[in-house]
């Protein structure tokens, strides 16, 4: 019996060792949860630690250092406090920084102490954006949360008086110095002004938002120019009879009035740039001609169109009407005007004559020296602008980049040399004119002729209605390969020449990828609606819209008749002038049956809801039925 109980016994120890054992390789589940809780633990501690860095204020030289986490919470219970956005390579920046220490610690004495901060706006986008710095340095002031503009000198003087005053318990903004029309208010206020400027904007437009602090600053500064020009807004959306009226379909848009007549306003967006345009604009139209010297010195020398108007005086109602035309179309010529009778005698004109003439360089023996128009108290302005365009180019001009626009008319042929009307090289610019214009003379349905500036070899070029570009490249250039070239334009023998990315070798994704060579095959598809997105790759908006956009194609991706697609327009042509593109994001829809009738999508709000909200108002056939692959 007794050895049977002693090898049961040491198969109990053994037992239990093993158990021991495995008890220590494998620990039991609680014992192991406990561990990870306790690293967890660790982690959030270390998280939690971090937080409280970024949430921390720091101080440099008496200057507090803010950020993205710690500004909000920071200024939330502050009065006052004075910001400054820098930039650490910027010099000017470090040229400042002895005086922002200095300012720092005189408003450290003031009572109550007014805190005084630095933000380095390049580490810190989220603060940079929403305050909308783009120089540095730029000093702001915020009073009880809300952004005051700092617009003077960078002293401690003027900087800390300015503080002071903001802080003063009693202190509130300014009045705006833009001008708030209504429908009960505009025309009383713009058919009285010599001038004014008037911004219609959405309150939810982003460029709005963007355009209103320098609209206001440019307000400010235009509001001390002797005479002063005004500058007004309209809520567009709460005005639309406003909005109809002056045809306003997107935001924001400027136009300019003059005595309740309404210009288009093509200048820039920022403080300076308005307050330039505006003094340019506020200014006569048409400069006076007193001497026949001018005139003379205008033909020979001259590289433009000449535009002279004969008048009595200032008084005579030709003159006024002139004045009317000129400020249409003030950007893109230049006006002047007579009163000479030795100057009437010289041009060939009576009184209450408009001429339009070329300098020397441009006349030809296949055209008029001079186009005259009379103008009577029943002429109207408009007929008065379209007689100069009409008659702005030369059978064989010189089209530039700075006049590039005036050459709009198609089909257009372009000669591309190095053009150069100097002394030393006006010779043989004029020998390579003059085998253009035997060939121009020829074929008056081409409306205009340029040459444009090529340092290549003589070449040259057709433009059609259709925004199509054919290209010649003779190796002997000469006025019968001119003509064989345009005569094969006329017969439809010619192929287009097109800027195009590759064709993508796989094209299924829920937007489709549309190049220059295959737009016509895809945007202009007759049995198909197309909504098709005008991008550039480095447009923020595009890149902004490109997620909503997609899930835009996978939402209508089982409509065989429908595409959503998109195009590079930076590098791409677009081969129908019908979609123009003058910003990104553009987006049209081309429904099935009228592409050269497409819908451009105007909404601010290119958000899902809305873009399929446009798609499913001008869709022509919506169908469920999977496209085959």
């Amino acid at each position: 019996m007794r050895p049977r109980k002693a090898w049961m016994l040491v198969l109990l120890l053994a037992l239990a060792q093993l158990l021991a054992v495995a008890s220590a390789g494998a620990p039991d589940e609680d014992s192991s949860d406990k561990e990870d809780a306790i690293e967890e633990d660790e982690e959030e501690d270390e998280d939690e630690d971090d937080d409280d860095d970024d949430l921390e204020v720091k101080e440099e030289n008496g200057v507090l250092i803010l950020n993205d986490a710690n500004f909000d919470n920071f200024v939330a219970d502050k009065d006052t406090v004075l910001l400054e956005f820098y930039a650490p390579w910027c010099g000017h920046c470090k040229q400042f920084a002895p005086e922002y220490e200095k300012i720092a610690a005189t408003l450290k004495e003031n009572d109550p102490p007014i805190p005084v901060a630095k933000i380095d706006a390049t580490s810190e986008s989220a603060l940079a954006s929403r305050f909308d710095v783009s120089g540095y340095p730029t000093i702001k002031i915020l009073k009880k949360g809300q952004e005051v503009d700092y617009e003077g000198s960078r002293t401690q003087e003027e900087i800390v008086a300015k503080v002071k005053e903001v802080s003063q318990p009693n202190w509130t903004p300014p009045p705006e110095v833009t001008l708030v029309l209504t429908k009960d208010n505009f025309d009383e206020v713009v058919n009285d002004a010599d001038i004014i400027l008037v911004e219609f904007y959405a309150p939810w437009c982003g460029h709005c938002k963007k355009l209103a602090p320098e609209y206001e600053k440019a307000a400010k500064e235009l509001s001390k120019s002797s005479p002063p020009i005004p500058l007004a807004k309209v809520d567009a959306i709460a005005e639309t009879d406003l909005a109809k009226r002056f045809d306003v379909s997107s935001y924001p848009t400027l136009k300019i009035f003059r005595k309740g007549k309404a210009f288009s306003y093509n200048g820039p967006r920022e403080k300076y740039g308005i307050v330039d345009y505006m003094m340019e604009q506020s200014g006569p139209p048409s400069k006076q001609i007193l001497a026949l010297k001018q005139v003379q010195e205008f033909l020979k020398d001259r590289d433009d169109v000449i535009i002279i108007g004969v008048f009595k005086s200032e008084s005579d109602p030709a003159y006024q009407l002139y004045q009317d035309a000129a400020n249409s179309l003030r950007e893109d010529y230049k006006f002047h005007h007579t009163f000479s009778t030795e100057i009437a005698k010289f041009l060939k004109v009576s009184l209450g004559k408009l001429v339009v003439m070329q300098p020397e360089k441009f006349q030809s023996k296949y055209e008029p020296k001079s186009y005259v128009m009379d103008i009577k108290d029943s002429t109207e302005a408009a007929a008065i602008a379209e007689h100069v365009v009409k008659h702005t180019l030369p059978l064989v001009g010189h089209r530039k980049a700075a006049d590039a626009k005036r050459y709009t008319r198609r089909p257009l042929v372009v000669v591309y040399y190095s053009v150069d009307f100097s002394f030393d090289y006006r010779a043989a610019t004029q020998f390579w004119r003059n085998k253009v214009l035997e060939v121009a003379k020829d074929f008056p349905e081409l409306k205009d002729l340029g040459l444009s500036e090529s340092g290549e070899e003589v070449n040259a070029a057709i433009l059609d209605e259709g925004g199509r570009r054919f290209a010649m490249e003779p190796d002997d250039f000469d006025a019968d390969a001119l003509r064989d070239f345009v005569t094969a334009f006329k017969k439809g023998k010619l192929k287009p020449v097109i800027k195009s990315q590759p064709v993508p070798k796989n094209n299924k994704g829920p937007v489709k990828v549309v190049v220059g060579k295959t737009f016509d095959s895809i945007v202009m598809d007759p049995k198909k609606d197309v909504l098709i997105e005008f991008y550039a790759p480095w447009c923020g908006h595009c890149k902004q819209l490109e997620p909503v956009y997609t899930s835009l194609g996978k939402k209508y991706k089982g409509h065989k008749n429908l595409v959503i697609a998109k195009m590079d327009a930076t590098a791409n042509d677009v081969t129908s002038d019908r979609y123009k593109v003058e910003g990104f994001p553009t987006i049209y829809f081309a429904p099935s049956g009228d592409k050269k009738n497409p819908i451009k999508f105007e909404d601010g709000n290119r958000d899902l809801e809305h873009l399929s909200k446009f798609i499913e108002e001008h869709a022509t056939k919506l169908s469920r039925t999977k496209e085959e692959l």
